[in-house]
């Protein structure tokens, strides 16, 4: 109750002194002044500790590096200088990438550890190795492509974009009966533009708007960024003769637009090829 007399005017209770016969050390932020190495102290006492070694290390290294300098200004040969021993080390590129791999190294441990699975049970494309290193890129002929069209139980179903071929087995669209069955087996790379999914199975991207042209943009990175959808290779067309007509669309006020649209396109072009000829 000393707090009680301090108030009532009475004299401040000392102040609490470790024995003298346990002081130890001297304390390291207060000169003078001694201290205990009991449990609380020794982070500091350790610490100071290793101030003294750094201190000591570097007082050793420019003695060495002034003799060195002697040795110089002198003529004698010397070797080559020696780096200061308490320097801080700059992490780097390559700490940064070590940093990195033991950070990736420990959740994927962590996910074996606990859920039985490196990847925490997160399944998708971005988590197989296929994805990153290719190994079953091939080469697909039309006819090998119209082969996995979903009609052979067992048989995976490819799909084709302006030649690139993806594995789509995993969704239930293009399955026999599916809504997109009609895409399966195909580079239907125009159907994708115009919507014509019945009459433009084809790969021929000519007279195609620039609107049209960006939804096949459009189609080619969803299937490329599809988390269930992996590209396996690429399907080889026979050239396309360009004597040959255009795919008509399936809309007729389209078709119409289009054929006067490239009307235009053709008279311009004779136009500027008889300006040539003059």
């Amino acid at each position: 109750m000393s707090w009680l007399q301090e108030t009532a005017g009475g004299p401040a209770p000392p102040t609490y002194q470790d024995p003298p016969e346990k002081l130890k050390m001297r304390d390291p932020a207060i000169p003078g002044r001694m201290v205990t190495d009991k449990s609380a102290n020794k982070p500091f006492l350790a610490y100071k500790e290793y101030r003294d070694q750094q201190e000591a290390l570097h007082a050793a290294w420019v003695e060495r590096n002034n003799q060195r300098e002697a040795k110089i200004a002198r003529g004698e040969e010397v070797g080559p200088p020696e780096p200061d021993p308490t320097a801080q080390k700059e992490v780097g590129l390559l700490g940064l990438l070590k940093f990195l791999l033991y950070i990736t190294l420990f959740i994927a441990l962590s996910g074996k550890f606990f859920t039985g699975s490196y990847t925490w049970e997160y399944e998708s494309k971005w988590t197989q190795l296929k994805t990153y290193w290719p190994t079953n890129q091939r080469l697909f002929s039309e006819r090998l492509l119209a082969e996995h069209d979903g009609r052979v139980p067992g048989r995976p179903i490819y799909l084709a974009i302006d030649g690139d071929v993806y594995d789509v087995s995993k969704g239930a669209a293009y399955q026999p009966g599916g809504s997109y069955a009609i895409l399966a087996g195909v580079d239907a790379a125009r159907a994708f533009g115009t919507g014509c999914f019945k009459t433009h199975r084809t790969h021929d991207l000519r007279g195609l708007t620039e609107r049209e042209l960006d939804s096949v943009s459009h189609w080619k990175k969803f299937y490329a960024e599809h988390k269930d959808y992996v590209k396996i290779g690429r399907v080889s067309h026979p050239p396309i003769d360009p004597a040959s007509s255009i795919p008509e669309h399936c809309d007729p006020k389209k078709e119409a637009a289009a054929q006067a649209a490239r009307k235009v396109a053709k008279e311009k072009k004779n136009v500027g090829a008889a300006h040539k000829e003059l």
